[in-house]
């Protein structure tokens, strides 16, 4: 059985940090806003943006759970769509992959 204790600690990592980030971002979605009517159509666009941020880093965090989940179960490394081996330059890369890069692709 290989070690994936590298790819655990990265995706460890980086769940600590995006956790961070959305606490963040809540804070800042939750800040009052300006009376200013030019004021709060700016503040708008930015609440905008936060919110794509949050939902993106949401969608990271529910990838890297099905990782961890992965590696639990024994199956982290393998491709979930075909079952062959993920190469390591792509786990590398992107340690929550759940697909082959051929999967990936196609």
């Amino acid at each position: 059985m290989t070690d994936y204790s590298k790819y655990k600690g990265a995706l460890l990592k980086r769940l600590a940090e995006l956790d961070k980030r959305l606490h963040v971002i809540e804070a800042e979605l939750e800040a009052p806003h300006s009376k200013d009517w030019e004021d709060a159509a700016v503040e708008h666009e930015g609440d905008e943006v936060l919110e794509g941020l949050g939902t993106s880093g949401q969608e990271e965090i529910r990838r890297i759970q099905a990782a961890l989940a992965r590696m639990r179960g024994g199956e982290f490394g393998c491709c979930v769509k075909c079952g062959e081996e993920i190469a390591a330059a792509r786990l590398e890369v992107v340690p929550d992959a759940p697909l082959c890069s051929a999967c990936a692709a196609g």
